[in-house]
């Protein structure tokens, strides 16, 4: 048995899965900056006053049509099959990879937590830590165990909001009143609610509507059903890596241009229903918000991800690849790096733009840092092998130490 538990080295990475995650960032960051701005918490008098208003509510659609919630269906997949790579290793190895799992887990939940709690409550890393451990569970499940698993787990939050509908309760109250009864200890109410992070005058000011934006965050993952839905992506996604489609896109294009094929057919025309059913409010409540979300985002969701690897089969020399894959290699450093340059930005410990940007300069807003994101990523990369927080999530999860510097080593 090799006791060899050293990570993936650079040669052997898949450009193409690199550059989908850096994909990913795109949308993450689109779908992330406007509650950065504060504009997602300005009340709808005051977002309707700003002179943006016309182009921010043909934006707002196009968000909801195009990539709320479908780029974070494609990190949830990308996750999944890193762990079928993660096994696929160590079984080459000779060892289970579980331990090291375990380990790499638990660091990304503590990276999670630190973001949740004193960079940005939007924090997605924490779940994914936590339910991340649910998936050794189904390491020999079969093929069919797997999809079905994962339908079920994608399919059960239509289920339970039709259950709470009925039932006239809510999951989330408790978690709602404790997080009113925080802001009530620092004064924060509905009415500066949108404009706190704006007039902040010191981190300490920050700290404070993190803390009940924690809050707010298990509120949005209760109400939206938010656990079975990146589990059963988790499951989908391993069930892809154990396939191993990624790794010989031609001989799977078939399957690939029918995803396209019924993903586009399917996902755009119920997106479309889905976005005006955002705009409306969700006035047909929330089962049928979340009947319009299961029938649209994850059909389109697969879509991009089918495309995206056919169009590089047909044109794996584009540049583009090596400018998306720098990003994604570095996708832990960039999702923290969006959220702490969202509060230089925006917040008032910072340059103060927040809750005067409308949605459209927001997204202006958003190209500028991804560009600035790519730039860096592809330089860094150019003498170091790792992204900064990658290399640290790599020592704590393999107990020993890296060399970072290419010329190293």
């Amino acid at each position: 048995m090799s006791n060899d538990l050293s990570p993936v080295k650079p040669a052997a990475r898949f450009v193409v899965l690199d550059a989908l995650r850096g994909f990913a960032l795109i949308g993450i960051c689109m779908a992330n900056f406007p509650e950065f701005s504060l504009y997602t918490f300005q009340p709808a008098e005051v977002a309707s006053a700003m002179p943006s208003a016309a182009a921010d509510r043909v934006t707002r659609f196009l968000l909801y049509l195009f990539v709320d919630g479908k780029f974070y269906t494609l990190f949830s997949l990308l996750f999944g099959l890193g762990f079928s790579i993660i096994l696929s290793n160590a079984h080459r190895r000779g060892n289970s990879g579980l331990p090291v799992f375990y380990r790499r887990m638990t660091v990304l939940a503590m990276i999670g937590a630190l973001h949740l709690m004193f960079v940005w409550s939007g924090d997605i890393l924490l779940l994914y830590a936590l339910l991340g451990m649910v998936l050794p569970l189904f390491r020999n499940a079969s093929g069919r165990v797997l999809l079905m698993a994962s339908a079920f787990c994608l399919l059960l939050p239509v289920v339970i909001d039709l259950s709470v509908e009925l039932a006239g309760i809510s999951l989330s109250a408790p978690v709602v009143d404790a997080q009113w009864r925080v802001c009530a200890d620092y004064g924060i109410t509905r009415d500066n609610f949108g404009y706190w992070l704006r007039d902040a005058e010191s981190y300490g000011q920050v700290f404070q509507f993190l803390l009940q934006g924690a809050l707010v965050r298990v509120q949005e993952f209760v109400d939206g059903n938010r656990y079975f839905k990146v589990l059963g992506l988790f499951l989908m996604g391993f069930y892809i890596g154990r396939s191993r489609i990624y790794a010989d896109i031609a001989a799977n294009g078939r399957l690939l241009r029918r995803v396209v094929a019924y993903g586009f057919a399917i996902g755009l025309p119920l997106s479309c229903l889905y976005a005006l059913d955002c705009m409306a409010g969700y006035r047909f409540g929330m089962t049928v918000h979340t009947v319009a979300y299961t029938v649209s985002v994850y059909p389109l969701g697969f879509a991009y991800a089918a495309a995206f690897c056919l169009l590089y089969e047909r044109q794996p020399r584009l540049a583009l690849w090596r400018w998306l894959a720098a990003p994604g290699r570095m996708a832990l450093t960039n999702y923290i790096g969006q959220s702490v340059m969202g509060a230089a930005l925006f917040y008032g410990i910072g340059l103060g733009w927040g809750a005067g940007v409308g949605l459209l300069d927001t997204e202006v807003i958003v190209v500028a840092v991804l560009a600035v994101q790519a730039v860096f990523s592809h330089v860094w990369l150019g003498f170091f092998r790792f992204g900064p927080l990658e290399w640290l999530w790599r020592m704590l999860t393999y107990g020993k130490y890296f060399a970072l510097r290419r010329s190293d080593g």
